[in-house]
């Protein structure tokens, strides 16, 4: 670890140090980005962020705002040179059951208790920001019986074993306890005005989803990569523009897939960008898209356009061919979306969607004909509803739907999202999906809850539809409605901040309809007459921040 920041810091040393606002992580605690984005909502952040490519911004708050105070402690300042401490976060979990949950970054999927710490310090000036916030995780990793070993019949156990043969996302992280350390939050950059340009090792968020967002989330640990990005709206005489460049390193799990099929141990290389307009006229939207490719490091050549394929046109040669095994006629697979939110003050309210797609489409008659081709899609809206005439207290409600499953019943193979057979690691890193989650699942999500500052008080509802595109693949020659696998979760959360302490707990019921796809028959004749197999899952979330 030393020996990483080493050049890092005799780097510093070496430049001249001015005023440099700070940022605020992805995920620093569970729904602590809510605190900022209700400021949109509330029309107090001047410089009209649009918060759809996180970190990387700076919010310019009105006049009786709080402010990013909170956040970190100046322990030292000399002239334009300062240091902040960054503030100890130390977040657990415990699945009574089996694995459940999201976005929660360097955690794995696991049952037991589970526990993340991580703390940091941030030197910054005019023209440079360093910050290096390393992240602990420790996990009982506790024994449960796989998908894949369940009770199920032969085409559904191969259809698994397949799928987890395409996509790096195992269910059980090897035997025994796990344990590891990361760089977390970490990074170096050189900012001259509204740009800026370095090397992190944070959690990205693009695109405009609170639960789930397509090509990039905070679900996965942080990965090494280079950025260049604006980390504040730059005004043009058409509106303001946001935008992010990476080009990234992708890890493995180090895990076999079921059947102890072996990954190939090469890390992959992830090229992609994230781009927002606001325009001048109309005050509140934003729309945008992202655009990622991932390849093998050995399968790339070594051109601008293997490292940069961002801006390369798209082949109908796969078309042609009649099977989509490549993306450009390279080894290489790809994904996109567009998305839009729209911001009403006035209302207290927005509404927001994003829709991808993994596979092109071979022309725009093609599109508009077969639009459910690969696509996949973010749909939902908030408001704040007044509480009791107070300024500062808000009954915020919150609808959001994801739609992983491919839609129609198209003859065109296109696979399940994050898995193509160019890359079979899958749009993954360290074994945790890049985008949405909870990968190829459908997932609805209502949340209720006051708000005050950081307090919340409230309770949400989940419904989630675990691969049916895996599910109608195994049944497409007869009809079977019954064995769908669907978590129903109903939770409660309750964050408080006393004085330099921010407690932060949620805990949710799930229970498991046909649990890992199975059913128990009674009557062989009688279609609706079965014993379904359920389980319950109990899962906590206990969230400490102490500011310095």
């Amino acid at each position: 670890m030393k020996k990483r920041f080493t050049w890092l810091i005799y780097l510093l040393a070496a430049l001249p140090f001015c005023s440099q606002a700070q940022q605020v992580p992805v995920g620093l605690m569970d729904r602590s980005d809510d605190y900022y984005r209700r400021f949109s909502l509330l029309g107090m952040d001047s410089l009209t962020n649009s918060l759809m490519i996180r970190p990387g911004y700076r919010l310019a708050l009105e006049a009786g705002a709080d402010s990013l105070a909170w956040f970190t402690r100046k322990v030292y300042q000399k002239g334009d040179f300062e240091v902040h401490a960054l503030p100890f976060v130390w977040q657990n979990q415990l699945n009574t059951h089996h694995p459940y949950g999201s976005n929660d970054g360097a955690m794995i999927s696991a049952k037991g208790y589970q526990t993340l710490v991580s703390a940091g310090v941030a030197i910054t000036n005019k023209f440079i920001s360093f910050q290096l916030r390393p992240e602990f995780v420790f996990a009982q990793n506790a024994a449960f019986t796989q998908t894949f070993e369940a009770a199920n019949e032969p085409a559904l156990k191969t259809a698994l074993l397949a799928y987890h043969r395409r996509v790096d996302v195992p269910e059980k992280f090897g035997e025994g306890a796990y344990h590891k350390l990361h760089l977390g939050q970490s990074h170096l950059k050189f900012n001259y005005g509204a740009l800026s340009l370095g090397v992190s090792t944070e959690n990205l968020w693009w695109g405009p989803g609170i639960n789930s967002s397509l090509l990039m989330s905070n679900h996965a640990p942080g990965f090494a990569h280079i950025s260049f990005n604006t980390n504040q709206p730059v005004k043009t005489a058409i509106g303001n523009l946001e935008w992010q460049i990476i080009g990234g390193r992708l890890e493995g799990s180090g895990i076999n897939a079921p059947g102890n099929a072996a990954k190939p141990d090469d890390w992959r290389y992830l090229s992609a960008m994230a781009f927002v307009y606001q325009p001048k006229w109309v005050p509140g939207l934003y729309v945008g898209f992202d655009r990622s490719f991932i390849s093998y490091r050995k399968e790339m050549g070594s051109g601008l356009g293997d490292y940069l394929p961002l801006f390369s046109s798209l082949s109908k040669q796969s078309f042609q061919d009649g099977y989509e095994n490549t993306e450009d006629n390279k080894p290489r697979d790809q994904r996109f979306s567009l998305f839009m939110k729209w911001v009403m003050p006035e209302a207290k309210a927005e509404v927001y969607v994003q829709y991808g797609k993994e596979d092109h489409n071979y022309n725009l008659r093609d599109m508009m004909i077969e639009p459910e081709h690969s696509r996949a899609y973010v749909a939902g809206f908030r408001k704040l509803i007044p509480f009791k005439g107070s300024e500062n207290e808000f009954i915020q409600v919150g609808l959001e739907l994801t739609q992983m499953e491919a839609g129609g019943k198209s003859i065109r193979n296109s696979g399940t999202w994050y898995s193509h057979g160019q890359v079979n690691a899958g749009y993954t890193h360290q074994g945790a999906f890049l985008g949405a989650g909870y990968g190829p699942d459908n997932l609805q999500n209502l949340q209720i809850a006051w708000v005050r500052r950081l307090d919340r008080l409230g309770i949400s509802f989940e419904r989630r539809v675990h691969n049916n595109t895996l599910y109608y693949k195994v049944f497409n020659a007869k009809i079977e409605p019954r064995r769908h696998w669907v978590d129903l979760a109903f939770g409660a959360h309750f964050d408080k901040q006393f004085n330099r302490f921010v407690l932060n707990t949620a805990m949710t019921y799930i229970s498991s309809l046909n649990y890992q796809y199975q059913v128990k028959e009674q009557e062989p004749y009688l279609f609706w007459t079965f014993k379904p197999y359920d389980v319950s899952n109990l899962h906590l979330r206990v969230g400490l921040m102490y500011r310095w």
